[in-house]
């Protein structure tokens, strides 16, 4: 079972360097550019809202980062300081095309939110007291919960189902609603940390286990 997914893993790497040496570095760097400009544009409700954008084009359609890869970005993205959205690009934008990939995709995805920002800061109050951008708000926000969620099914898909995997993604569920009901102020951060401490020690623990049955041998 082990050598079918570590040949499955090699495949899809393989995938991966071949559709993105097929095409030149300024090419590559264009194609990035106008990738995280459009997300960054189309992107409402912060960054969990771009996760599910980011999949569908990195993952789905140009197949640069396999699923798994991707949910450890998410995880990576998550625990470092910065926002999400940024940290992700950034991520992808070097693991496509190294240090001026990560350049480009994080300039990139920032330039809409400036330049709308910007704007927007120029006449706020009158932009406030419109009614239809009050309605059209309602309208995105909704479709910001559902980009989420989608998001969130996806990488739920790839997670490896180990007990670990679905004790501990029940025990954050439960506590993540007990907090909520009782608005207790615990941020997400500390659930990434508390879920890689888990992890690490269950990794311990079994490999002083198997070293014990190695001595025993």
């Amino acid at each position: 079972m082990k050598d079918e997914e570590n040949a499955d893993k090699t495949e899809d790497q393989n995938k991966e360097s071949g559709n993105i040496a097929k095409q030149s570095k300024g090419k590559l760097l264009l194609k990035l550019f106008f990738t995280m400009l459009k997300i960054g544009l189309f992107t409402f409700g912060g960054g969990y809202a771009m996760l599910a954008l980011l999949e569908n084009e990195f993952v789905s359609k140009k197949q640069w980062i396999e699923k798994e890869e991707f949910t450890n970005m998410v995880a990576i993205a998550e625990s470092t300081p910065g926002p999400i959205a940024i940290n992700s690009s950034t991520y992808i934008g070097y693991k496509v095309a190294g240090f001026w990939g990560s350049l480009c995709a994080t300039v990139a995805v920032c330039i809409p939110s400036f330049i709308i920002v910007y704007l927007i800061s120029l006449f706020f109050d009158a932009f406030l007291s419109l009614t239809y951008v009050a309605y059209a708000f309602k309208g995105i926000q909704v479709c910001v919960v559902y980009m989420i969620i989608s998001s969130g099914f996806k990488m739920l898909k790839t997670l490896k189902k180990k007990p670990l995997d679905i004790i501990l993604l029940v025990a954050t569920i439960v506590v993540m609603v007990t907090f909520s009901v009782f608005a207790v102020d615990f941020s997400a951060v500390f659930y990434i940390l508390i879920g890689g401490a888990v992890g690490l020690f269950v990794y311990f623990i079994g490999a002083i286990r198997q070293r014990e049955r190695g001595k025993k041998q």
